[in-house]
């Protein structure tokens, strides 16, 4: 009876590890360590043979593989956006897993965030890519993701989405409303960018991709 409890206990626990290792191989296709931003040049430079056959994204017959296809700029589209959580702070830390930053609008010219002003204010896609959605999930409330093959860009705490599930978008079209749904405190716009790079995602500092600049598409 001894010995059957024993090989009980044993086929159990080699149970419990072969599941952790699955576990671990599916995780780390959304999780990763921060390894430092890619340039555009470096991103465009892949193959996209190669990067087709890790994605299983596949890309619009009749479109190239080009500078669309990295985020650009301000997802707001405003000269009065203002950051109010940077990257790799607060409740974005570890930026690994949480990196990203929050923007609002200040609407009345102190430098600071105004809730009116930055209510249902448009969200603009900062890349061509295709579009997942997420309705009421923590912590992120309404969420989009748009994805390619290279790229992937987070649009969390939305107020209400404008476009569809599987739909293919390009640089400037608007995704969503600005709002507070999910974990958050008042109304902003919590952004990510993600670079498929050595077989994963790998979290980047939104920042060095330009989200203060003017659009230039």
């Amino acid at each position: 009876m001894r010995n059957l409890s024993v090989l009980i206990l044993a086929v159990i626990s080699l149970l419990g590890f072969i599941l952790f290792q699955h576990m671990s191989r599916a995780e780390s296709r959304i999780l990763s360590t921060w390894r430092g931003p890619m340039s555009a040049g470096e991103a465009l430079a892949a193959s996209m043979s190669d990067v087709q056959s890790l994605t299983g994204m596949a890309e619009p017959q009749g479109r190239g593989l080009d500078a669309t296809l990295v985020p650009t700029g301000n997802p707001l589209r405003a000269a009065n956006t203002v950051m109010t959580q940077g990257y790799g702070v607060g409740t974005h830390a570890p930026a690994s897993i949480w990196g990203a930053i929050d923007l609002a609008i200040d609407g009345n010219g102190d430098g600071q965030a105004d809730p009116e002003g930055t209510w249902n204010h448009p969200v603009y896609a900062t890349h061509a890519g295709q579009v997942t959605i997420t309705l009421n999930s923590w912590p992120a409330g309404n969420h989009v993701w748009i994805v390619n093959q290279l790229y992937r860009t987070g649009y969390a705490h939305l107020a209400s989405i404008a476009v569809s599930d599987g739909q293919w978008v390009k640089p400037g079209d608007v995704i969503g409303y600005v709002g507070s749904t999910g974990m958050s405190s008042g109304p902003h716009l919590d952004y990510q960018v993600w670079v498929w790079q050595d077989n994963r995602w790998v979290n980047q500092n939104p920042l060095n991709y330009q989200v203060f600049e003017q659009p230039t598409r």
